[in-house]
């Protein structure tokens, strides 16, 4: 007999825990839809070709290629595309853009919330299958600073429905890095790339480490041009007005250095203007972001009181999405969460649990003959808007009961003889262990306002 287990780097949750996780995504893509974004799924096979076409190196080595064991002839075999599993939901975006061209509305603004699947090692909070919830908004040959500045409002509103926690919204602007290390004499674009990377590891790997790594062998910076590096990058601000005042501080530099400050100092007051509350959003001039693509803003969330989950929504600013794909110039900004490590970080830290029950009522059954009726009211019940359950194959009332409890259903009820000859429903409410009774043609109405109760006060 084979034992029962899954593949490591995959999350499986219990119903109660899956709810729940049901819940953080429906959140999300209520946030995303009330911002005007669209949905799109893209398939999750893609040809190899199409999905590597910008990859390569370490990704490619943690792709899953697909194979497929359907009745073809050898022959066909040897002539069909290879496939793969997609590793991120941006380049099947940029596929789909560039595909769809002529039938979109640019700017486009779509969301997308679907699996995607990568071959690393496993390990605790690293997934090898993950839910990605990504918006991006894609221009036509240009896309306006100002949604660059729409992105913060939109991650504002999803992490305050969330209710996790105090957050903050992190910004820069690589266009600011990029100058500032041209204005030190590091004009090498890969050598810029390997130092930004460097300097995004400020928070996770300390100064020391950075400072270390800035005057090893890899760069070979004196310590002077590494102590500038440290302290350009560790400013902070603090409120919208210390946000400005630290821009404004920082002077003048070479042409991409101001366009930057520029593009950032614009991001800010628009910030402002969406209505997110200056103790939500800050600049971080360490922030770089790992993936090369990114071209100006740049944004990380992380929570206040748990900073040693790290990231929690990331992205930023590109500046030509499509490029592989198509001669049209498509510059682009977005984010994407990780929302099955979220949840995951989460849960381990306490901040979220099980949730409700989407059953709330239970229709329990204690004498066989009066299963019809016990249907009908069920019916009943469903007709008016509310999850219900019947007991179908009886047994002790008890132990119905008891079902109930571990199912975390909130009310139960009972309908015998003495119920029938009175004409009501006797209710028991699970949650307070109390107990009374309706009338049958008051029982829709009465539950919902329990129910609309219990909601309000998140009982």
């Amino acid at each position: 007999m084979t034992s029962a287990r899954t593949m490591p780097g995959v999350m499986e949750l219990l119903p109660l825990e899956q709810i729940a996780f049901a819940d953080m995504l429906d959140t999300i893509r209520r946030n995303y839809e009330r911002f005007g974004f669209l949905p799109i799924e893209t398939p999750v096979m893609e040809f190899s070709d199409v999905l590597l076409t910008k990859s390569g190196g370490e990704t490619e080595r943690q792709v899953y290629f697909v194979q497929s064991t359907g009745a073809l002839d050898a022959a066909d075999k040897d002539k069909r595309p290879e496939l793969a599993l997609r590793f991120d939901l941006t380049v099947p975006l940029a596929r789909y853009v560039a595909e769809h061209e002529h039938d979109l509305s640019f700017p486009f603004r779509r969301y997308q919330m679907q699996r995607v699947y990568r071959g690393e090692r496993a390990q605790r909070g690293r997934f090898r299958e993950f839910h990605q919830c990504d918006i991006d908004v894609i221009g036509k040959d240009t896309l306006s600073i100002r949604y660059d500045a729409e992105i913060p409002a939109v991650i504002y509103s999803v992490f305050r429905d969330l209710a996790i926690g105090p957050f903050t919204i992190w910004l820069n602007n690589r266009k600011i890095m990029r100058g500032f290390f041209e204005g030190l004499g590091i004009a090498d674009t890969e050598k810029q790339a390997l130092a930004l990377r460097e300097v995004d590891k400020l928070d996770k790997r300390g100064a020391e480490y950075v400072r270390d790594t800035l005057m090893g062998e890899n760069f070979g910076l004196s310590a002077e041009a590494a102590k500038k590096i440290l302290d350009f990058v560790q400013i902070r601000s603090h409120g919208h007005a210390d946000a400005l005042a630290k821009l404004d501080a920082l002077g003048h530099g070479t042409e991409v250095f101001n366009q930057g400050v520029a593009e950032l100092r614009e991001v800010l007051a628009l910030i402002h203007a969406f209505g997110v509350p200056e103790t939500h959003y800050a600049i971080n001039l360490s922030i770089a972001r790992g993936l090369d693509y990114y071209t100006g803003t740049v944004y990380e969330t992380t929570l206040n009181e748990h900073p040693q989950i790290g990231s929690i929504c990331s992205g930023g600013r590109y500046e030509n999405l499509a490029e592989n794909y198509t001669k049209s110039h498509l510059p682009g900004v977005g984010i994407s969460i990780g929302a099955t490590r979220l949840f995951w970080q989460l849960r381990e830290a306490k901040l979220i649990g099980t949730a409700q029950s989407t059953v709330k009522v239970l229709v329990t059954q204690m004498d066989e003959a009066q299963l019809p009726a016990y249907l009908e009211l069920a019916t009943q019940l469903r007709n008016g808007g509310i999850a219900t359950e019947v007991v179908l194959d009886g047994g002790k009332l008890g132990k119905q009961f008891k079902y109930a409890d571990r199912a975390g259903i909130r009310f139960v009820l009972v309908l015998g003889p003495d119920e029938i000859a009175k004409g009501v429903v006797t209710v028991k409410d699970m949650r307070k262990q109390d107990q009374f009774e309706v009338a049958r043609g008051e029982l829709v109405k009465t539950l919902r306002v329990e129910l609309e109760q219990a909601e309000a006060m998140k009982l």
